[in-house]
């Protein structure tokens, strides 16, 4: 019998956690897939994210990484929409507090901006976009959302980003920010986690 041969996907990221997310969502599907990320390939120049929406940028970024690789490339791009701030940081969350890319001062920052917003108007979610690209030419974009709402303190040393401040919606009763949370009951209701899970059964077909 013929042993499966590990498939390498890369992804635009040098998020040791984002890769380890993306790689555990994929091998549920492709168990003999192998993640590789930014600084696991050749340099090359990556693109500004200068696209208005997530699908925009997470295209952007897959189609540079398949371009550059000649991998099957995969990218995402994610952030937090605050009803209170008109939707934003939204495609800006990760520079929101300007560069360098800080998530402890984007953190501080939206919290001052909703230091006087009432507890009740702080509602927000998370929204993603994954774009899968392969060099045979096929492209693939999928979404994701989380909803919650956003408080008043930083809680939590799991996850990454604006995770130590938002309660999804599911957590609600028990008021468990998404970085009190294990990474599998995470990844079961994240906006990350629904658009890896929507996108990695046509990932491993397209693999195949």
């Amino acid at each position: 019998m013929v042993e499966p041969v590990a498939t390498t996907v890369f992804l635009a990221s040098r998020n040791a956690k984002k890769l380890a997310e993306m790689e555990r969502i994929l091998r549920e599907h492709a168990p003999e897939v192998e993640v590789v990320g930014l600084d696991d390939v050749p340099a090359y120049d990556e693109p500004v994210e200068d696209q208005p929406t997530f699908e925009g940028n997470a295209l952007l970024k897959a189609r540079a990484g398949a371009a550059a690789t000649g991998l099957p490339s995969l990218a995402d791009d994610s952030g937090l929409c605050v009803d209170a701030l008109n939707g934003m940081p939204g495609v800006l969350s990760a520079r929101w507090s300007g560069k360098p890319k800080d998530d402890a001062r984007n953190n501080r920052l939206l919290l001052e901006q909703l230091e006087d917003v009432p507890d009740e108007r702080r509602a927000a979610h998370f929204a993603c976009a994954v774009a899968f690209v392969h060099p045979d030419g096929t492209e693939l974009v999928v979404h994701g959302r989380m909803d919650g709402r956003v408080i008043r303190e930083v809680r939590g040393s799991g996850g990454f980003g604006y995770d130590v401040l938002f309660v999804a919606d599911e957590h609600a009763a028990e008021g468990l920010t998404s970085a009190e949370l294990d990474p599998a009951a995470k990844d079961a209701i994240s906006h990350r986690g629904r658009a890896l899970r929507e996108i990695a059964p046509l990932v491993a077909r397209a693999l195949a």
